[in-house]
């Protein structure tokens, strides 16, 4: 046990370059699909790329992939999909089953699937964290060496204030923030006009008040739900949308954001 006070280890993970954190203070804002479009995108611009899928309590990576429970005893982890390294709670727990633990269980699971599972030659690992600022949050900001987060919301104000209080935990633990992206930014009609569902711009304003970067806007696209619900991601299935192009210059401008921070991988000449 660490003096009282005192930060905890943090765990090494020598496969992994560097480490990105999706985060969000509340939920419905799409940060999972954020989470799981960022490392597609991430890797369709040649990286090899990891996804952790950290909502213990609500895991969606598996569904959004096109995957579900498998055999522990008889699978070998991480999973790979689409070129992408999987882990999740979702892969050992029957989805219709609650999941009901206390922090330690959490922290205790958290750490296995860092630890003990080969996670090899990954340049980016993308964690997909649980909205909130629980006891997940903590373990996985002050025990993994992570290289920056990404705060998610959407432009309305009772996302920013929930997204505001995500950002300070990160600067409270000294992680750095890399920016914060606007889920939900607009939406494009079939007569080519923007409309502006839930607002507009609250990302890019609590990004200057915060002092971070902003990251961009994704759009609304039906498609992404029914991409996500059929289990191939928007980034997958339909890479030329908008949307997609999207979640690209997103990937670009985290990996810009990384670099930096003095920790993002190099990538292989295409």
């Amino acid at each position: 046990m660490p003096p009282q006070g005192a930060a905890p280890q943090k765990i090494a993970l020598p496969g992994i370059k560097s480490v990105v954190a999706v985060a969000s203070g509340k939920g419905g804002v799409g940060k999972s699909t954020v989470a799981a479009n960022l490392a597609l995108a991430l890797r369709l611009q040649g990286q090899r790329v990891a996804l952790l899928d950290a909502d213990i309590y609500g895991p969606s990576v598996p569904i959004m992939m096109g995957l579900g429970q498998v055999d522990p005893e008889k699978t070998q982890f991480p999973i790979e999909k689409f070129g992408i390294k999987l882990m999740s709670m979702g892969f050992l727990v029957n989805p219709n089953q609650a999941v009901i633990w206390r922090g330690p269980m959490i922290d205790k699971y958290l750490r296995q699937f860092l630890m003990m599972i080969p996670w090899n030659d990954v340049d980016t690992m993308v964690i997909d964290l649980p909205p909130g600022t629980g006891d997940a949050q903590l373990t996985l900001t002050q025990a993994v060496p992570l290289s920056g987060a990404v705060i998610v919301t959407t432009p309305q104000e009772v996302s920013l204030i929930d997204a505001r209080k995500g950002l300070e935990m990160f600067r409270q633990v000294r992680v750095p923030v890399l920016g914060i992206v606007e889920n939900m930014s607009y939406f494009t009609g079939d007569d080519g006009k923007r409309y502006n569902i839930f607002r507009h711009g609250g990302g890019r304003k609590l990004a200057a008040e915060a002092g971070v970067p902003f990251l961009g806007e994704i759009p609304i696209d039906p498609r992404v739900a029914e991409c996500g619900d059929a289990g191939e991601p928007i980034v997958q299935k339909h890479p030329e949308s908008p949307i997609a192009r999207s979640y690209q210059e997103l990937a670009k401008t985290v990996q810009k954001e990384l670099e930096n921070q003095g920790a993002a991988p190099e990538l292989p000449s295409l």
